[in-house]
């Protein structure tokens, strides 16, 4: 690191600290050369990832969208915040670790509802109701019935 004042490459670090909830780490230095103190802040670089729209344009993942329809489809439900905080963790967990710089909207769509059915059927229904965009009865009905025949051959595999 280089000495704001002096220039110089050499300094010591005197004190470290974790800030930002453990994602920043702050560093007091001091110069080998001139002896005067200085802070540097330590981060996680991270690749930017672009959600592909499906009209096909690009915009920068934002976990605060997820988050903010996981919120309006879990309303009046009884999911904590937690299970919502947790779930946009995991999938902003799966989104970086899988080294892509694009993802679909579409990918992003099943990882929420696959995530929405473990934790409230209701939430995922109308979660499915606004990604899937039915468009009449028949299409919400198919999408039931599908709910229904999964957790029925649930039921049969795993014998109580």
């Amino acid at each position: 690191m280089k000495c704001m004042y002096c220039g110089c490459t050499e300094s010591k670090v005197i004190d470290s600290r974790s800030t930002d909830e453990g994602r920043t780490i702050r560093r007091r230095r001091e110069c080998i050369q001139c002896g005067r103190r200085f802070t540097t802040y330590e981060t996680i670089e991270t690749t930017p990832v672009l959600v592909v729209k499906n009209g096909g344009n690009r915009q920068a993942f934002d976990p605060n969208k997820i988050k903010n329809g996981i919120i309006k489809a879990c309303e009046k439900r009884p999911v904590s915040m937690s299970k919502i905080d947790k779930l946009v963790d995991e999938i902003k967990k799966r989104v970086y670790n899988s080294l892509e710089q694009e993802i679909t909207s579409k990918q992003i769509g099943e990882m929420v509802m696959d995530g929405l059915k473990e934790i409230d059927e209701v939430a995922y229904v109308r979660y499915a109701s606004v990604y899937r965009q039915f468009t009449d009865i028949s299409s919400f009905m198919r999408e039931l019935e599908r709910m229904m025949n999964e957790e029925k051959n649930n039921k049969e595999e795993k014998p109580e």
